[in-house]
This record gives structure tokens, sequence and C-alpha cells, in this order.
């Protein structure tokens, strides 16, 4: 569905024609105008009347219908093909879901095509129409104004990852950290979903870097600077999303050598008290023998002799074990 169309002359916004065709012949005449066109996942049919008023590429056309698309920038002879991928953070489900902004610029149009409910561009339109000194420099205004509204929302899903984490990390060096159902499960989950995160950003550089220099068509000179400093700001969010892989992975490790060194723990428990139960389990086996001539089976004090040198056997076990720690 169209979500929003509007002819932008010198920064402004202004009425124009309600067909497409007319719309860009007329921003087209004006010189200094430009149609935006906003499209919220649209339908083959809805997209072949825009594909066809614009002459967009059809691979670019297809790839924006059918979205799963990775970010990256395509130049084709008639327009430049954006694809941005803005992540959303669930924090009640700890869950980073991506959607999908693809961005068509050329000869005084920009279209926007969003798949997903991450991102919304109204806030971004409404941004822009309030600084018509961005709006001057053309479509790639809006192409780095939707760039950096995705890449700043980058950060800030960082920074929440990375207070989540840290309170899973303040749980898995709890004392009792260890013992607690599912911890490893806990991490790896994290770990997946900070790699759905490095999905988004980390193709995403080149694109941004070829912005920003020299040589790509359709790009107003005036904008490379605001792409790199979108750069900049992607380049932190990479170093976000390598720091979290890194600590997740060393909270991985702690964990599992924390779980090693609790089972070596329980099994010098088991192995200590199989140690004293295997004394009694001796002396009772070797007087429990059929014999008939075996030492002191005659005398009084034959059964309490056994029975005591069984229980100083087992103390004297149990206070070297207690000694060394295996109890």
């Amino acid at each position: 569905m169209i979500v929003d169309c509007a002819i932008y002359r010198d920064g402004r916004r202004t009425e124009g024609p309600a067909d497409f065709s007319d719309a860009l012949g007329e921003a087209r005449a004006a010189g200094d105008s430009f149609l935006w066109i906003g499209l919220h996942e649209p339908t083959e049919a809805e997209f072949a009347h825009v594909t066809s008023e614009f002459g967009l590429h059809p691979l670019a056309v297809e790839d924006a219908l059918k979205a799963h698309q990775r970010p990256k920038l395509e130049v084709y002879d008639d327009s430049l093909f954006l694809v941005l991928k803005p992540v959303v953070y669930d924090e009640a489900a700890a869950t980073v879901t991506a959607g999908e902004l693809m961005v068509f610029v050329g000869d005084s149009f920009v279209v926007t095509v969003r798949h997903g409910e991450g991102a919304p561009l109204a806030a971004v339109r409404r941004r822009l129409e309030e600084d018509p000194q961005v709006l001057r420099h053309g479509p790639t205004a809006v192409m780095y104004a939707v760039s950096d509204a995705v890449v700043d929302h980058y950060i800030s899903v960082g920074a929440e990852l990375q207070n989540d984490l840290e309170a899973l990390e303040a749980d898995v060096f709890a004392p009792d950290g260890g013992d607690t159902k599912g911890t490893a499960a806990r991490i790896y989950s994290f770990k997946r979903q900070v790699l759905e995160f490095r999905r988004a950003t980390g193709p995403l550089a080149d694109p941004m870097l070829r912005l920003a220099g020299a040589g790509v068509p359709f790009v107003h000179e005036s904008t490379r600077p605001f792409f790199r400093d979108v750069s900049d700001h992607l380049t932190r969010a990479n170093e976000y999303v390598e720091g979290l892989d890194r600590l997740l992975s060393d909270i991985l490790n702690a964990h599992l050598a924390q779980m090693g060194v609790r089972q070596n723990n329980d099994m010098r428990k088991i192995s200590a008290w199989a140690a004293m139960a295997a004394v009694p389990t001796m002396v009772a086996g070797i007087y429990g023998m059929n014999f008939e001539h075996m030492p002191e089976l005659g005398t009084v004090w034959g059964y309490p002799a056994a029975v005591a040198v069984m229980a100083g056997a087992v103390l004297a076990l149990h206070r070297l074990f207690k000694r060394r720690g295996w109890l």
C-alpha cells in the first residue's frame, strides 16, 4: 500500500498531481524538485504501476517484492537501489527481529519500500520536512535520513542488548549460577540474537563507504559528508556487535568451565563416600565368608572389634577427605 506521496520543491513539501507520472513530470520540469513515494509491503500488482512509471530495474524490483535480502547498494543506469535491515529488540522475549527497507533513488524521485513493522518512516519524513536545508540536497537527502535513522536505532538496540547481557553475566557468575537450569541454552539463544543483529549491521558497512565516496551516480556531492557521519555511527554499531559476541563467547566458556569444576567436585565427593563405604564392605565381606577356621570367630570380643575397626577406618577416611576439601 502507498503510505505517502509528495513533491518537495526547494526543500519544502508541496501539493502535486495524484498521478505518479504527472507528479514526476512536474518535479523534473521544476528542476529543483523531487517526488517521494513511500510504500509498505506492496503487492506485485501495486508495485507494477510504480515500476512502469519510474523505470525501475527488474532485478531491483524483484528484490523489493520478495525481500529477504542482505544490506547492499546496487547501481543501475537509471537509479540507485539501497537495501537496509532495520532491527527491533523485544526485551520481554529477548529476541531481535529484522525487517527490510529498500530505497530507490533516481532522477528527481525517491521510492521507499518497507517490509515488516520495524523502522516506520513517518517520523523520518516529518523530521526532514522540518529541516528544509537538508531536503534541498535532493533525493539523496532522503536516502541519508533513512540510513541515519536505521543506523542510529542500531546503536539503541546495541545498548539494550548490552544491558541484558550484563544481567545474564551477573546470573552466570552468581554463586548458584552454574546450577541454574537452562543457563547454557540462554547464552546460546542470546548469541543467536546477536548473530541476527550482525547480519543487519555488518554488510551495510561497504554501501555506506561507497555512498560517502566519489563516483556513485545520483548522489549529490554535498551529501557525502552526511554519509560519512552515518558510516561512523555504523562502525560504532558494529563494534557493539563484535564486543557482544566476544563477551558472550567468554561467558559461555566461563560457564562451561564452572560446570566442569562443579562436576569434578561432585565426583570427588562421590569417590570419597564410595571409599568410606568400601572399608566396612570389605571387612564385612571377609568375615561373611563361610570358612570354619577364621581368626577371632570364637572370641567374645570379635564382633565388637570388627565393628570398631570399620567405624574407626570410616572416621579416619572422613577426616582425611574433609581436610583435603573432598567433602
